[in-house]
């Protein structure tokens, strides 16, 4: 029987643009989860606090955030070959900054440059695999790409604890080079031209009002847990970031191409979708950052036994996603968001139940149980977000969901950070015991703020099931 055109196998030119795009994602997902074992070490050599690192992980998620909606324009007037490559190259260079970092400061500014190169390598990538595979092939070649997003934060942890104890956390980003320096002549030698296509408009006011606003909201989070000046520049900072969201918004209604075009919020599930995705993933983007940094300072855990305790919750997430379309068209959406947000809620409060005493194994059962439920509310609340829009709007539609994401990733990490550093001033912790206590106010707050997010997801029709044969597909499960 001959073979469908969706069965029948790659051709090795093909194929080798699937490894490379594959090797830009891994590199990608592996560096936002390697650092957060590191962060401990990291503090100690650079003379900081453990509990103030968190600005290392937001400067690389802001940094993604903002250049994200310029992704595609960049690949159209470059050629998606010029940007790939370009953005390997800062992604490298990024790295070298990285590892050379004298104090914190130059730290949190290398990890900008690293973000920037790093939001380019994913979308230009699968802009690349969309323009080279035929329709037909374009999901299971998508799906291959996807696969080392799994991967990376598999490893990431672990990894990161082994070369902090037996290397040194320089070594983290010291690995980049190699695998960027190949990655840069294998996009020489494989990747497609990619013409620039015809010129279209950037919106360059648009794109600077709404990037100046996610910027400034988050570092209002950022700096919230301060007194006194810094508590007033959190308020200027926060309320100018606010008016550039706002101005933003005008301007788009008034725009003839504007980055997100107004039309898309007509959508409701869209709409939804992106404020549940926002407020669903304070919590539970705190909790790469929260765990490694709580089973070292106040646990007394070595970095490689913090990063392998991360293992349980990426097993529980894989272990998931072959259920998620199961459950979701039995239940339907708005009924397994609810259900599965206020779950997800008092997993994350549940870690306050953290002590020297707990036994290891039902450590590690919470956190198989944490990365099930946070798998099935990213695959949920992401396949209900883009799959009522028109084929015209989905490439923007993805592209904001991207960035809402991104954002989410970074304020939530912010605000776990303002708020552990809120509890340790006020209990004035300074010792193992006395800063846990921090962390489990923590846990308990950032559980909250992920319980807002039932109020959204009940604005969902009741009725909102998947459409007959569609599946999420890699990119809506992240």
């Amino acid at each position: 029987m001959p073979q469908t055109p969706a069965a029948a196998p790659l051709s090795p030119a093909r194929n080798k643009l699937l490894w490379l795009v594959a090797l830009g994602f891994f590199m990608q997902t592996l560096d936002a989860t390697i650092v957060n074992t590191a962060l401990p070490a990291m503090a100690t050599d650079l003379g900081e606090s453990p509990l103030q690192m968190h600005s290392v992980i937001v400067a690389y998620s802001l940094a993604m955030a903002v250049l994200i909606p310029a992704s595609g324009w960049l690949a159209d007037r470059f050629g998606t070959r010029r940007v790939f490559m370009a953005a390997i190259a800062l992604f490298a260079f990024g790295s070298v900054l990285c590892a050379l970092s004298p104090n914190l400061s130059f730290l949190v500014a290398a990890r900008v440059v690293q973000g920037l190169g790093g939001a380019l390598l994913l979308p230009v990538g699968r802009l690349a695999v969309l323009r080279a595979f035929p329709r037909e092939q374009f999901i299971r070649a998508i799906s291959f790409v996807a696969i080392p997003g799994l991967v990376g934060p598999l490893i990431g942890p672990t990894l990161g604890g082994w070369m902090v104890e037996f290397a040194s956390w320089h070594w983290i980003f010291w690995v980049n080079v190699p695998v960027g320096i190949l990655g840069l002549l294998a996009a020489r030698k494989y990747m497609p031209e990619g013409e620039p296509m015809p010129p279209r408009a950037f919106d360059l006011m648009g794109f600077v009002m709404l990037a100046g606003g996610m910027a400034l909201v988050s570092l209002a989070v950022e700096s919230m847990a301060g007194g006194g000046v810094r508590s007033a520049s959190s308020l200027i900072m926060l309320v100018f970031g606010l008016a550039c969201l706002a101005g933003y918004w005008l301007h788009a209604l008034k725009k003839p191409e504007p980055l997100f075009a107004p039309e898309l919020f007509t959508v409701r599930t869209l709409r939804v979708g992106l404020l549940g995705n926002l407020f669903s993933r304070l919590g539970s983007s705190a909790m790469p950052f929260m765990m490694p940094l709580v089973l070292q300072v106040s646990l007394g855990y070595s970095p490689m036994h913090a990063g392998m305790m991360m293992l349980p919750t990426v097993l529980g997430s894989m272990a998931t996603k072959p259920l998620v379309t199961r459950v979701v068209h039995h239940w339907g959406y708005r009924q397994v968001l609810l259900v599965n947000t206020f779950v997800l809620a008092l997993l994350i409060a549940s870690f306050a139940s953290i002590s020297p005493g707990m036994p290891l194994p039902l450590l590690v059962v919470q956190l198989f149980i944490f990365g099930s439920v946070n798998s099935l509310q990213f695959s949920a609340m992401n396949t209900v977000t883009l799959k009522d829009l028109m084929p015209s709007f989905a490439s923007s539609g993805n592209s904001l969901l991207s960035m809402v994401q991104m954002l989410a990733m970074g304020m939530g990490v912010a605000a776990a950070g303002a708020v552990l550093a809120g509890f340790q001033a006020h209990l004035t912790a300074t010792t193992a015991g006395e800063t846990l206590w921090a962390f489990r106010g923590t846990f308990i707050v950032m559980g909250l703020l992920t319980l807002a997010a039932t109020v959204l997801f009940a604005q969902l029709p009741e009725s909102e099931t998947p459409t007959a044969g569609h599946k999420p597909g890699p990119e809506e499960q992240n």
